[in-house]
């Protein structure tokens, strides 16, 4: 059992159940607004086989907030590693196409960095690297603690608090706290326990995962660097580098009926390589893609986020993406309702809010999934003028189809809150897609990003809760100020250095605690029913 920081005899404010991404990204984050909370996860130790391997802009983006974007992109594969991906009949073999993406390096030494929308790309770092990064991090924060080996049993809810009972090695004991959120995973303990249900698509793809150990297998990448090396022989599978060196995970993909227990992982490694390779077998997980969305996201005092509210078919890591954005939506509200600045009543904008993002993004990820695993010629495979043109057709429909889902800027930024009871003046919006965004700052969509001439990200200048960006120097902010102080809402007034009209096309925008816009208009506007709406003390639509 590990324990940091908070002393048990002081109660936790927030019981977090579950050490990873979104757990770990909830408890920072929630520390950091001054919330004591106190983490139980079930295993002693991580797991063996690596599991998501792409950390999305925005979720780099959260741990810019938090301080954390540089360490995690020190992590993971060398900094001089391409990010490119591969499409080939085999590893050894013909490439169809590819997608050419810059290293970590690349991205630390800013290249290219005026062209991008965001301050901070997507990250290619395995999950075995990325969740101790966040551990160390959140161990070191006063007000956190983390308990392994230590599972939940039984919650209890309260009219002013939620009793959990949890056995820590055969010895039971309750906790009591303001609020629990189950980050569980899948087989959400804390789901279940809330009588809540998974709805969508049960089966949409059975993998073989295999994680190897196999310097041959680096030495052969080498000749051609690649994060991911797509791979069609039997069965369509993908390569993934690890470490840039000897740890490879090779999954392979089969219809939802197919019986993996009769697959050979041995067989499997061969037929993606296109040879036989010295290595060794470090882990073996057989699992089914999945796209599923709870019922609901929690009840009373207990909250669902990350793969315990959804799980989607993982290309590209979206649903431990998706788990970190609930992380942060969720993070500010509770602290929030904690710090009294924002009744309890906000809290129903969670669901509210991340729900129908989680199921559109169920959507857009299973056409994703159609796509990749699409059945493609064999003829891809055949010498001479008959294989080039299979494997030029093929590369077309890829150029189609890829791109969006390796660069998936929608994703990052086109997801919104138009609908939330706590945005103000949003417009009806289409559905969220993977490749579509704005750059045009909209209410309930993430603040479009812009590098300063002091080179900062106009998201660096936003304060940690409430901002009030100010585009016109001639904009009366003293109404803001009052109405905030009267109400004690943390409220940080920013001008906004230089013209961006094209960017920010009002004279105010308030922004979120979770860089969210809330509204934006003009200084006529009346700043106590702002305030009012989307701190949660009266919903936009009621208006």
């Amino acid at each position: 059992m590990n324990r940091h920081s908070l002393h048990q005899e002081d109660p936790p404010a927030v019981l977090i159940v579950g050490a990873g991404p979104a757990g770990l990204t909830l408890a920072i984050d929630l520390a950091r607004r001054g919330v004591a909370c106190h983490i139980v996860e079930a295993t002693e130790h991580r797991a063996v086989n690596p599991r998501c391997n792409t950390t999305s802009a925005r979720s780099m983006e959260i741990f810019r907030r938090l301080g954390l974007a540089d360490e995690i992109r020190q992590a993971g594969l060398p900094k001089d590693y391409p990010t490119s991906i591969q499409y080939r009949t085999t590893l050894v073999g013909e490439e169809i196409f590819r997608i050419d993406l810059p290293s970590a390096g690349d991205v630390l030494a800013g290249a290219g960095k005026d062209s991008w929308p965001t301050p901070e790309p997507q990250h290619r770092v395995s999950q075995l690297y990325l969740e101790p990064a966040l551990e160390r991090h959140a161990s070191t924060l006063p007000g956190v603690t983390i308990e392994r080996g230590t599972r939940l049993v039984e919650l209890r809810q309260h009219e002013d608090h939620v009793e959990a009972v949890v056995d820590s090695g055969g010895t039971t004991r309750a906790l009591h706290c303001a609020y629990v959120v189950g980050c569980d995973g899948a087989h959400s303990t804390v789901r279940r326990q809330l009588g809540i249900r998974y709805e969508g698509v049960d089966a949409i793809q059975n993998f073989v995962s295999t994680f190897v150990r196999s310097p041959e297998l680096g030495r052969l990448a080498a000749r051609d660097r690649a994060w991911t090396y797509w791979t069609y022989g039997r069965r369509i599978a993908s390569l993934i580098a690890i470490d840039g060196g000897e740890l490879w995970l090779n999954h392979v993909a089969f219809p939802p009926d197919h019986d993996t227990g009769q697959e050979d992982p041995e067989q499997l490694l061969r037929e993606s390589v296109g040879a036989p390779v010295e290595h060794e077998v470090l882990g073996v997980v057989r699992w089914t893609g999945r796209r599923l969305v709870a019922q609901k996201y929690g009840a009373g005092r207990v909250f669902l986020a990350g793969d315990a509210a959804h799980i989607w078919i993982p290309v590209g890591g979206f649903g431990m993406n998706a788990g970190i954005q609930d992380a942060a939506t969720l993070g500010w509200m509770l602290a929030a309702v904690h710090h009294g600045w924002a009744p309890p009543d906000l809290l129903n904008a969670y669901e509210l809010e991340r729900k129908p993002v989680g199921e559109q993004f169920a959507g857009a990820v299973g056409a994703a999934a159609r796509s990749s695993f699409a059945d493609f010629s064999p003829d891809i495979h055949l010498p001479g003028p008959e294989g080039e043109r299979a494997r030029a057709e093929f590369a077309g429909r890829l150029a189609d189809t890829e791109p969006n889902r390796y660069s998936p800027d929608g994703f990052s930024f086109g997801y919104h809150y138009a609908d939330s009871p706590l945005v103000i003046g949003a417009e009806d919006q289409a559905a969220i897609t993977m490749g579509s965004y704005q750059e045009r700052a909209q209410p309930g969509f993430r603040l479009p990003h812009v590098w300063l001439d002091d080179g900062r990200s106009v998201l660096d200048l936003l304060g940690p809760e409430f901002t009030l960006l100010r585009t016109d120097p001639g904009a009366d902010v003293r109404p803001w100020t009052d109405a905030a102080r009267e109400r004690a809402i943390p409220l940080t007034v920013v001008d906004l250095p230089g013209h961006w009209s094209d960017r920010y096309p009002t004279a105010l925008l308030l922004v979120r605690p979770d860089q969210h816009v809330a509204w934006m208009g003009d200084a006529d506007a009346v700043p106590e029913e702002l305030l009012h709406t989307a701190t949660g003390r009266v919903a936009a639509h009621q208006q």
